[in-house]
């Protein structure tokens, strides 16, 4: 039987299936002709390269409002999580010991099975290759495939998921998987962040869900709730979860502006949080130029107000707080409100350089 009667016989048995059948066998045509002597080329111009972009970032540091901008664009479709990428993260909320948390990513999905290994490692058709190679190419072809089925319903031109930057490999992974996928990278100042963090803690304790906060961490939250401004005076951190932040800010972002030029050049940007708030239109046109789609004044517009706080906020204004939304403030500069001294002092130990290095500080005097 040749491969054109394969094709046929299998569309006329079941619509679902003929639809996944063509659609693998179109991304497997396109794949071989990536790779067809461009294993080198990763460095591929705009009309040549992948409909898949990412926009990545430490949660609470603007991933959906940027994922809302960008989806306003009639030529690009952005959503999320999709959890393509972090295989070495899991849910630690859902298992503390991580015996039998659930696969986050789908990289982790395909690089822990141990069958699909085994096949790899003893099929005819791939056991003298790298083991790795052929579970990156599985892992390239099977994301594009759900990305671009996505796409292919909408009309528009470009999708990208929302992936968060859960662990320090995540460029590093997509620079082997996807090298020829652009990135935007949302970067965000870690004290707000950190904020930010503290509130949806407490935010989703509240509101019944699962959640990594102490005893006296919920504590700390009830008490500014309720104005119990003697108890916040002494600070709404404790000393280890401030420590923890701070770290993971610094050990996240501070690898991903390292490896993301490096390992993706020009497919890979970078956003600050405080410059869409202060010039939205003139960051938007450059993200939207960096993807390649139509950059016009009044498409600029349109994404920005479609995105805006009152919107997205179903109507307060930009600063006017209100805790149980996941849109809780949509400001710059908010730590002030929060950080005691001794507040500043840990975050200075555990990412006051990275501040220095990104702008956010000249010195360690604040």
């Amino acid at each position: 039987m040749t491969a054109h009667h394969a094709s046929e016989l299998i569309s006329s048995q079941s619509g679902a299936l003929g639809r996944a059948y063509a659609r693998v066998s179109d991304l497997g045509e396109a794949w071989r002709r990536k790779l067809a002597g461009r294993k080198a080329d990763v460095e591929r111009s705009r009309s040549d390269s992948t409909p898949v972009f990412f926009v990545t970032g430490l949660g609470k540091s603007g991933t959906r409002w940027l994922t809302r901008i960008l989806d306003s664009h009639p030529e690009v479709l952005c959503k999320g999580e999709g959890r393509f990428f972090s295989a070495g993260w899991k849910r630690a909320d859902l298992d503390p010991a991580n015996d039998r948390a659930i696969a986050s990513s789908l990289y982790y999905a395909l690089t822990h099975s141990e069958h699909l290994r085994l096949w790899v490692e003893r099929s005819v058709w791939s056991r003298d290759g790298d083991p790795d190679e052929h579970i990156n190419a599985l892992m390239r072809l099977a994301t594009e495939y759900f990305l671009t089925t996505g796409l292919s319903k909408t009309g528009k031109r470009l999708v990208g998921d929302k992936s968060p930057l859960l662990d320090e490999a995540f460029m590093r992974e997509v620079g082997a998987v996807y090298p020829g996928a652009r990135i935007i990278h949302i970067i965000r100042d870690g004290r707000d962040r950190t904020v930010s963090s503290m509130h949806r803690g407490w935010r989703r304790a509240s509101q019944g869900y699962l959640h990594r906060l102490s005893p006296e961490e919920l504590a700390k939250g009830e008490a500014l709730r309720e104005g119990q401004r003697e108890r916040t005076e002494m600070g709404v951190f404790t000393e280890v979860w401030l420590r923890q932040a701070a770290r993971n800010w610094r050990l996240l972002v501070g690898r991903a502006v390292e490896d993301g030029p490096a390992l993706l050049g020009s497919n890979y940007t970078e956003v600050r949080y405080e410059d869409l708030l202060v010039r939205p239109n003139e960051e938007v046109e450059r993200l939207l130029g960096f993807l390649g789609v139509d950059t016009g004044k009044t498409l600029v517009e349109h994404c920005v107000s479609q995105a805006s706080f009152e919107k997205l906020s179903r109507g307060r204004e930009r600063g006017e707080e209100d805790p149980s939304s996941f849109y809780r403030k949509g400001v710059a500069g908010d730590w002030r409100n929060y950080f005691t001294e001794e507040d500043g002092r840990v975050f200075k130990e555990e990412a006051g350089e990275l501040l220095i290095r990104l702008g956010y500080e000249e010195d360690f005097d604040w």
